[in-house]
């Protein structure tokens, strides 16, 4: 697949689906006969910014009608753009702040991608405990973590390869207990205005800064239903860690690391031959995670929850605030506002749209889908990549197929949804008949029966693609 994005004369070229860009350890040499892929075909098309732009009119003629339809409820709040010249072509309700769901996520992928960057990494780290064979394992905030070579992300940093390390680095001494530090995260670890059941419903895990598979019991998306999850998250993973060291999960407790680790004082394992049993607080290895754009991608194609959780926290941090949902929330919110967007328009209590108490407007999310197009911020463009495309990944998959007007709309729109009871929103871009790429936010709060709801979206979005609309 290949996708292009475009904006004033400005080409983002990305590869896809997202789960092939990372491969896994190698099973055979390079050398080795395989089958070859088939040539891709293109997704999305450049956008040709010296096509005819849509006028606000002709989009207003366009759309209006759609927006009436039943299953989406009396309230439908809509900002639609030009990502070329930054120009408004539809707004209705656009400064007004509603539910969003997972729209949320476009404003976690943007304030992190600015906070920390493209290329950052997310390490997890094993240190020698105060006891002799003590090893403690800290949370680092990744939660793409592997316990071995079967895990949910492809190129995922992996606790089997953890343990080889720490087995080399403490000689001939064997482990004898495994502690988990999860210090590194605060606060609560479920979120104001989350529904009972979404921890139940295998929709998100408990928020702690360590976790295999974003918490799943087994490395497996379920693109249709939630996936179930560890009660404990950090404790599985520091018992799938103890397994690999060969010492019995039941010696696995949480703690925290010593003081020497803590304060950043450096340190060092022995060697194996040395023969001396390691300091307190010294390290014994570190694995880290893929690049974050990486993992951004996977949190916008699957929709992830912990991943969006576990991200925000990231901006916290940068930030030099408290690694919790409040921290996140008010540090994803500064970030807003010094990239110049309207901060104003986000209350935010979580990062992945889970809260009902989260408020965004569509006038937000189209401004920063242009800026993460305009090329004025280049670290911000890595936000489409993970983008579900209509008709083939991610939450968009099975979307834009009925009823048949919709399916122009597949391989055209690019863009995030959002589900809660009640609530169904989407925003995105799309390269219209012309080729002029517009940004786009629809969202509507008091909806109907879902499926027709998401429908009734994506007959929106599917119009807008046929404009013309001059």
């Amino acid at each position: 697949m290949l996708v292009v994005v475009a904006a004033a004369g400005v080409l983002v070229v990305r590869p896809g689906p997202v789960d092939g860009w990372l491969a896994g350890d190698p099973t055979s040499s390079p050398s080795a006969a395989a089958t070859p892929d088939p040539m891709p075909t293109p997704v999305l098309a450049a956008a040709d910014t010296s096509g005819t732009a849509p006028t606000a009119a002709g989009v207003s003629a366009a759309i209006t009608p759609l927006l009436k339809a039943g299953p989406l409820g009396p309230r439908v709040n809509v900002s639609v753009a030009d990502a070329a010249t930054g120009e408004s072509l539809f707004e209705q309700n656009a400064d007004t702040m509603t539910t969003p769901a997972s729209t949320t996520k476009l404003l976690t992928a943007a304030t992190v991608l600015a906070a920390r960057g493209p290329a950052h990494r997310l390490a997890t780290r094993a240190v020698a405990g105060a006891e002799p064979g003590e090893v403690v394992l800290i949370g680092g905030g990744d939660a793409t973590l592997s316990a071995g070579a079967k895990g949910q992300f492809p190129g995922a940093a992996r606790l089997d390869k953890l343990a080889g390390q720490v087995e080399k680095a403490l000689g001939g001494q064997a482990p004898t207990k495994v502690t988990v530090d999860i210090s590194l995260y605060e606060g609560p670890l479920t979120a104001l205005g989350w529904d009972g059941d979404v921890i139940g419903g295998g929709q998100v895990a408990k928020i702690q800064s360590l976790m295999t598979n974003a918490g799943r019991i087994e490395p497996v998306h379920n693109e249709f239903g939630g996936d179930p999850r560890f009660s404990d998250p950090a404790l599985a993973a520091g018992r799938a860690f103890a397994e690999h060291l060969g010492v019995a999960t039941g010696t696995v407790k949480k703690g925290k690391a010593p003081a020497a680790v803590e304060s950043g004082a450096p340190s060092a394992a022995p060697s194996a031959a040395a023969g001396a049993a390691p300091a307190p607080g010294a390290e014994l290895g570190k694995v880290e995670s893929p690049p974050l754009v990486h993992v951004v991608d996977w949190m916008l194609e699957q929709s992830d929850n912990v991943l969006a959780e576990a991200l925000a926290r990231e901006v916290a941090l940068a930030a030099g605030q408290a690694a919790s949902f409040e921290g996140a929330a008010q540090a994803m919110i500064a970030k807003l506002g010094e990239l110049g967007l309207p901060a104003g328009e986000a209350e935010l209590s979580d990062a992945s749209g889970l809260s009902r108490r989260n408020r965004i407007s569509p006038n937000l999310l189209t401004e920063v889908l242009k800026l993460a197009a305009s090329g004025k911020h280049a670290e911000l463009s890595g936000m489409f990549g993970g983008l579900p495309v209509a008709g083939w990944s991610g939450t968009l998959r099975t979307r834009f197929v009925t009823p048949a007007p919709n399916r122009i709309g597949q391989g055209l729109v690019r863009a995030k949804t959002g589900t809660l009871t009640g609530v169904n929103t989407i925003s995105g871009q799309l390269v219209t008949a012309d080729g002029r790429l517009l940004v786009f936010a629809i969202m509507a709060d008091r909806t109907g029966e879902s499926v027709a709801a998401r429908q009734a979206l994506d007959r929106i979005a599917a119009k807008l693609v046929t404009c013309g609309c001059t």
